[in-house]
């Protein structure tokens, strides 16, 4: 029963089982020469739709020259052999790389191992087209031969010169410099490489070169974040000493500058802060991913020393270590000053609470005192309306006992008020306050529910 076709399969299942075997190594027989570019998208294309339109167009040009049909603009990987020289390109997140490989009918004396190389097939228009985008480019030859040190120091125009032994198999020299035609130089000395041992040993040495300068991307950034950082450190400091000042001397005048427009000031120090970190936190990134593949390629040589030649392993601890320890200090530094800014903010943000939690308290015994005044006002009100209300009361009853004398009734209206005057002035008094007594009740438990 086949299931090649069917419905059994998750639809991811055949592209994920191809995707390890989507970028396979060249397969070199000695001698041959190689030519790698690395062709870094334009920075102001942004996006990554525009980086792989880039990236297919210069591959499709390549291609129509030739008369050769290019691949799907969702590829990543395309071989093929143009018969001059065989073409591998491959398309990652921020480049493409090229690869163009041609073998040689015979191995070429050490005085002319870079006579001709893979690139003159190629066409110089095509070239002009990177204009801008190389990142990489490097001439490789692989080849049996012998040649004492100083025949391959002299090959390398006498720079530093890094060697090694690949597991025995082969010697890799090259020196990570650029040669007067714009190329870096890499010799593999082929000792007995068996099949496919040169493909993968080639190309871990092109990626070595090309990660190498992808994450020294980075050491710019970090270059002009220094002085920006520097300036806010010092502004940061001047804002914390004025804040300093205003604790030693909190009554002391200190104008329109307050601790409102010391905290707007912080803020807007914040979101500079931020801005920068939002710029480089990608390439800072990215650089530290591209050093560890370094590494990773590194570990996969194997490399033995060769006596008098410092290895590749060394050569990239000397020299890219300590800008990749730059660009990690940087991170490290923007990390420590914004969380510096936030406990500042916080500090001053704590301030301000502090310094309205004064205002209101004095706004609180402000309308506490006029409380008082108009409570004492309300007594001296509720008085005289003790004695109004007794005066009425009074002459009403004076009335009564006119009335009364009127009808015949023994009665003296004169001798009945005076007698009523306290008793209706308690009575009035003794109403006012029990009725002034369930309203303050009622209050009081209308403010505990």
């Amino acid at each position: 029963m086949s299931i090649a076709h069917s419905s059994l399969n998750h639809h991811l299942r055949i592209p994920l089982a191809a995707e390890v075997h989507s970028r396979p190594s060249l397969r070199l027989m000695g001698p041959e020469t190689l030519t790698h570019l690395a062709v870094y998208s334009r920075e102001d294309r942004g996006v990554d739709a525009d980086h792989g339109t880039f990236q297919h167009e210069l591959l499709a040009a390549l291609c129509q020259y030739f008369g050769v049909a290019s691949p799907h603009r969702d590829a990543k990987y395309f071989f093929h052999d143009f018969g001059p020289f065989r073409l591998q390109w491959e398309s990652h997140t921020e480049f493409a790389t090229y690869t163009f490989a041609e073998q040689r009918e015979r191995a070429a004396a050490i005085e002319h191992l870079f006579d001709q190389v893979a690139l003159r097939h190629v066409p110089e228009k095509w070239l002009h087209s990177l204009d801008g985008t190389l990142m990489a480019a490097t001439h490789v030859v692989m080849q049996h031969m012998s040649a004492t040190l100083t025949e391959m120091r002299q090959q390398f125009g006498g720079n530093l010169l890094v060697g090694s032994e690949s597991q025995n198999f082969a010697k890799v020299w090259t020196d990570f410099a650029i040669a007067p035609d714009g190329f870096g130089r890499v010799v593999v000395q082929d000792t007995g490489m068996q099949y496919q041992q040169a493909g993968r040993l080639v190309q871990r040495v092109l990626e070595v070169e090309t990660y190498r300068m992808m994450a020294l991307l980075g050491l710019p950034r970090a270059q002009q974040a220094a002085p920006v950082l520097n300036g806010i450190e010092t502004e940061l400091a001047r804002l914390s000493l004025d804040m300093s000042d205003r604790v030693d001397a909190p009554n002391a005048a200190h104008g329109e500058d307050d601790e409102s427009h010391l905290l707007q000031k912080i803020t807007a120090l914040a979101a500079r802060m931020e801005k920068l970190a939002m710029e480089n936190s990608y390439r800072f990134a990215a650089s530290k991913a591209y050093y560890r593949l370094v590494q990773a390629r590194i570990d996969e040589l194997r490399e033995t020393r060769i006596p008098g030649v410092p290895t590749i392993r060394e050569f990239m601890d000397r020299r890219l270590a300590p800008a990749m320890n730059t660009c990690e200090s940087m991170v490290r530094r923007q990390e420590a000053l914004a969380e510096r800014i936030g406990r500042t903010n916080d500090l001053l943000r704590t301030r301000v609470g502090i310094v309205q939690e004064q205002q209101n308290r004095r706004i609180l015994e402000s309308l506490n005192t006029r409380a008082a005044q108009q409570l004492r006002l309300q007594q001296a009100v509720e008085g005289l309306s003790v004695v109004a209300i007794s005066y009425y009361s009074i002459g009403l009853v004076s009335y009564a006992g006119k009335a009364l004398k009127a009808a015949g009734v023994p009665v003296n209206p004169d001798v009945v008020t005076g007698i009523m005057i306290p008793v209706l002035v308690m009575a009035v008094w003794l109403g006012l306050r029990r009725m002034h007594h369930k309203v303050s009740s009622h209050a009081v438990e209308s403010k505990r529910a």
